[in-house]
């Protein structure tokens, strides 16, 4: 009977839930046969329990157990830990055998060896395979870090270090945690599951897995590599930047515990996202005072916009609008600029022969036949050619206009000295000036001073500021790789020169001296006043320039030229056209 009842005590271990092999401590397998040779071979020599020692099992804190018996529990078996009698706590030693074991198996990949060692082999089976799957590490290394504060006597804690390291990159992921350790109903030394287990975070129904990240945003920058995100007129404005040709966009990695409805967690960035910074050609500086004056000329809810260039490289270098509500009206608006257009009509006059001083009458009124008339009543019979471009008058220019120029000569001047009506390539969406060929001398007349079918933007308008500053059309840009397009013709040296003459004379003496005021450097300008219909508000337009600085403004409802535009021009012109 004694023989008998040491198998009886050994059967369980028949049951142990692997089928056909027995899992050693160390993750090697013994098959049935040779399991049932030792049970035969201790019923032969009875309780000579010592030479239990080669079997191994689950090491020597566990040689009892594989003599007292006592069935392993799976995912829905019994709890091996529910009591069946007063059971000694695991020592110290044994927790820490456990768990050594157990960390080994799971660091070597023998995930069901280590849910074996625990006391829910199933739920550890799936969590620690989900694990494995989900991060997929190149090699994890699981170290113990001797007993952890959170154990009882009855059930010590071991503390654990995981360090985690991954293909195609140099970062190691590192974390520590603790796991229990209980002795079961069967006197077997178990690992307490818990998802914890895995990781300090991880709950029911959550997984860790690594993860792309969203891809980047570039971030554009100011030409000097500042921020610009802080400028409303820019919100809309950043978002279209494209990286460079060729760049790569680097789409980061991270390991991310997401799942069991809650908000997705980022552990560990293992590659983080990047893409190339752009640097634009505007000055933060610069915005910022763009800004403010937009912003205060555009109360009251009229609509306005103000565009910088640099005449030098074609640089658009502040670029501001109102209202922000997604529509930039500074590169993307049409509307006739009034007598800004003036510079081109002069141009055109300059080139067919007419001097600035060349006389040209203002008359109070002159006809198309349409009848047209000033902003100033009277008639000023003596004026010059500039004295008509300083003094803004309509007639003069639409009477030289129409004695010397053809119906396509305004459009084709635009075109290929100033560059206007070509497509151009900003960096951004922008809206290319329209200036077609007039269908008869009433609309060739509206042409000259700035109306009729004319559609430009302040961008537009900037720049021909920028091109008699320079003498040479560039176009502009927001960004320096942008591709630009080149005006089929030059401006003539002779031309350039009259018309710098008669802006520096508008902004000294003519319509607009006084925004222009106190300015000092090579300065020229020139006003427009635009009829929005008989019920409604002149719209201001003002283009000028100091030094290597040119600045467009248009303000809807604003009233002359030389108020709110210029004001607004001037602000910009005073910060940065120093030299």
């Amino acid at each position: 009977m004694h023989h008998d009842h040491a198998r009886e005590e050994y059967e369980p271990y028949e049951d142990h839930g692997y089928d056909d092999h027995l899992v050693s401590a160390d993750g090697h397998q013994e098959d049935r046969s040779r399991r049932r040779s030792r049970r035969i071979w201790l019923v032969a020599i009875g309780g000579v329990f010592t030479t239990l020692l080669v079997v191994g099992g689950y090491g020597a804190y566990n040689v009892m157990t594989a003599v007292t018996g006592g069935s392993t529990a799976g995912g829905g078996g019994a709890d091996p830990t529910a009591s069946k009698g007063p059971q000694t706590p695991p020592s110290a030693e044994q927790a820490d055998a456990v768990a050594k074991d157990f960390l080994a198996a799971w660091g070597r990949g023998d995930l069901t060896v280590a849910a074996g060692l625990t006391d829910r082999p199933e739920a550890a089976r799936m969590a620690l395979t989900s694990f494995h799957d989900g991060v997929s590490a190149r090699s994890l290394t699981l170290s113990g870090t001797g007993p952890a504060p959170a154990g009882t006597p009855a059930e010590p804690a071991v503390g654990y270090r995981v360090r985690a390291e991954f293909d195609g990159t140099t970062e190691t992921w590192e974390y520590e945690s603790t796991l229990g350790v209980v002795r079961a109903s069967d006197g077997r030394v178990l690992v307490r599951w818990a998802p914890t287990v895995v990781h300090p975070k991880l709950g029911a129904g959550r997984t860790i897995a690594v993860k792309a990240l969203p891809d980047p945003v570039s971030k554009p920058a100011d030409r000097k590599g500042r921020s610009l995100e802080a400028f409303p007129s820019l919100r809309s404005v950043l978002p279209q930047i494209a990286p460079p040709d060729g760049a790569k966009v680097v789409t980061g990695q991270a390991v991310v515990l997401s799942g069991g409805g809650q908000e997705a967690e980022q552990l560990f960035v293992l590659t983080p996202p990047t893409a190339p910074q752009v640097k634009l050609t505007l000055d933060a500086d610069l915005q910022q005072v763009a800004e403010e004056a937009v912003k205060q000329q555009s109360a009251g809810g009229k609509p306005a916009s103000l565009v910088a260039i640099q005449p030098s490289t074609g640089n658009i270098l502040a670029m501001a609008y109102a209202p922000q509500d997604g529509f930039n009206r500074a590169v993307g608006g049409g509307q006739p600029p009034g007598s800004t257009m003036k510079v081109i009509t002069a141009a055109a006059l300059l080139e067919a022969g007419v001097t600035p001083d060349a006389a040209a009458p203002c008359k109070e009124t002159t006809n198309s036949p349409r009848s047209w008339h000033n902003d100033e009543g009277g008639n000023h019979l003596d004026y010059t050619l500039s004295d008509d471009f300083i003094h803004s008058c309509n007639t003069g220019f639409i009477d030289k206009g129409l004695e010397k120029l053809q119906l396509n000569t305004l459009t084709s001047v635009a075109r290929d000295q100033f560059g206007l009506g070509l497509q151009w390539r900003i960096g951004i969406p922008s809206r290319d000036a329209t200036i077609p060929v007039p269908g008869n001398k009433d609309e060739a007349a509206a042409e000259y001073i700035g109306q009729g079918q004319i559609q430009v933007n302040s961008l537009a308008m900037a720049s021909v500021a920028a091109t008699v500053q320079s003498g040479t059309f560039r176009q502009p840009v927001l960004r320096e790789d942008a591709k630009r397009v080149t005006a089929p013709g030059k401006l003539p040296g002779d031309v350039a020169q009259g018309l710098r003459s008669m802006m520096a004379r508008t902004a000294t003496q003519g319509t607009a001296r006084t925004p222009m005021s106190g300015l000092s450097g090579q300065i020229g300008a020139k006003t427009g006043t635009v009829e929005a219909g008989s019920s409604q508000a002149t719209n201001s337009w003002f283009i000028a320039y100091r030094n290597d600085l040119a600045v467009a403004a248009e303000v809807e409802g604003g009233g002359h030229g030389n108020s709110a535009a210029g004001v607004a021009a001037a602000q910009v012109l005073k910060a940065g056209g120093k030299g």
